[in-house]
C-alpha cells in the first residue's frame, strides 16, 4: 500500500507480516519513492476497537536496513541438477496533538480514526473527500510516517497493530499516490509472511519462482535464521520458522490484500478464490458413482428373487 499525502512516485515496495498473538500482527514496509515536497505515508489499518493511540507499538529497523535484502536471501535459484547438490469523543476545548514518535530516520503518529486527522500536521493529511472513496476506511486507524527526506530508499518500517482480524494476515496495498483512488493501480510489490500453520502444508523447495500450491505463496528454501538476522529484527522475525513468498507486479485491482490462515486447498491469497468450496467438477462424479451403487443393487436384488 502507498498512501501519500502529497503526489509521490513509488516502487520496490516490500511488506513483511506475522501474527504475533490471536488480536496482534507485525508489520514491516520499505520502498524507494520520489517527491517534490514533504510528504507522508498513510497506512489504513484494521485496528481492533475502541481504537487508542496505543492500539499501535512502534519498532525501529534503523539499525537493520538491510531486512528486505537479507528475507530475499531465503530463496534462492537452486543447484544445477547436473551437480547433483541438495537442494537449497469531541470537547468544546481545543483536541490535543497526536502524539509524535521518533522511530529510526521516521516521525511517526498512529491517527486512532479519520476524526483524529484534525489533530495532525496538516500537511501530511489527505483531504476527506480522498476517503470518501475508500468507505471500507471509515472505521479503520492509520498509521502516518513523515518522511524526511524528498525521495530515496529509507530503511524499513515496522510497528505491531492490535487487529479486527480473525484467521487472516493484512497486508496494506492500496494505492493513492495523487489525491485519486483508481479502480486499479501499477503494483511493483513483494509480500513476505511467516505462518506455522503455512509450514506443514509446504512440500520441498523448487527454486524462487516456484508457488507452492498448498499455499498460493513460494516457501524459502531454509529456516529464516540461516538467512536472517533474527536478533537485530526486534522481534519481528521467528527464527524457527520458514518464510513465503508471493509478488505482486503489472495492473492489478486498487485493494488491499488479505492472506487467509487456514488450511486449504487452492492459493492462500486473498486477491484469489479462497472460498475453499468443492469445485464443481467433483458433483457429476458423485452422482455418477451414486447411480452405478444402485443399478448394482438391483441387479444382486433380481438376481435373489
Amino acid at each position: 500500500m502507498c498512501c501519500f499525502s502529497g503526489k509521490t512516485e513509488v516502487h520496490g515496495t516490500r511488506i513483511f507480516a506475522r501474527m504475533s498473538g490471536a488480536n496482534a500482527q507485525l508489520l514491516a514496509y520499505q520502498m524507494e519513492f520520489s517527491a517534490k515536497e514533504p510528504t507522508a505515508m498513510i497506512l489504513p489499518l484494521p485496528v481492533e476497537l475502541p481504537a487508542g493511540e496505543s492500539s499501535v507499538r512502534w519498532i525501529s529497523l534503523k539499525e537493520y536496513g538491510a531486512f528486505f535484502t537479507d528475507l530475499s536471501a531465503g530463496f534462492p535459484e537452486p543447484e544445477p541438477p547436473a551437480q547433483f547438490g541438495r537442494s537449497k469523543s469531541a470537547v468544546a476545548a481545543a483536541p490535543a496533538a497526536i502524539a509524535v514518535h521518533e522511530v529510526g530516520d521516521f516521525v511517526a503518529s498512529f491517527v486512532p480514526s479519520m476524526a483524529d486527522f484534525s489533530r495532525l500536521d496538516t500537511r501530511f493529511v489527505l483531504p476527506k473527500e480522498v476517503w470518501n472513496q475508500v468507505p471500507e476506511y471509515k472505521d479503520y486507524g492509520f498509521a502516518v510516517f513523515q518522511l524526511k527526506n524528498l525521495s530515496g530508499s529509507p530503511h524499513p518500517i515496522a510497528f505491531e497493530f492490535r487487529t479486527r482480524l480473525q484467521g487472516s494476515i493484512f497486508f496494506p496495498t492500496v494505492h493513492i499516490h495523487d489525491g485519486t483512488v483508481h479502480k486499479d493501480a501499477h503494483f511493483d510489490h513483494v509480500l513476505y509472511l511467516q505462518e506455522p500453520r503455512f509450514d506443514t502444508q509446504v512440500s520441498g523447495y523448487k527454486g524462487p519462482s516456484e508457488t507452492d500450491p498448498s499455499t498460493g505463496h513460494v516457501r524459502s528454501r531454509d529456516k529464516t535464521a540461516s538467512f536472517a538476522n533474527v536478533a537485530a529484527s526486534a522481534g519481528l522475525l521467528d527464527g524457527a520458522a520458514l518464510l513465503h513468498k508471493k509478488t505482486l507486479t503489472g495492473t492489478l485491482p486498487n485493494k488491499d490484500t488479505l492472506v487467509g490462515l487456514q488450511a486449504r486447498s487452492k492459493s492462500g491469497c486473498g486477491r484469489c478464490d479462497v472460498s475453499g468450496e468443492p469445485e464443481s467438477g467433483a458433483l457429476p462424479g458423485l452422482l455418477a458413482l451414486l447411480g452405478l451403487s444402485w443399478i448394482i443393487r438391483r441387479r444382486n436384488e433380481r438376481g435373489r428373487s
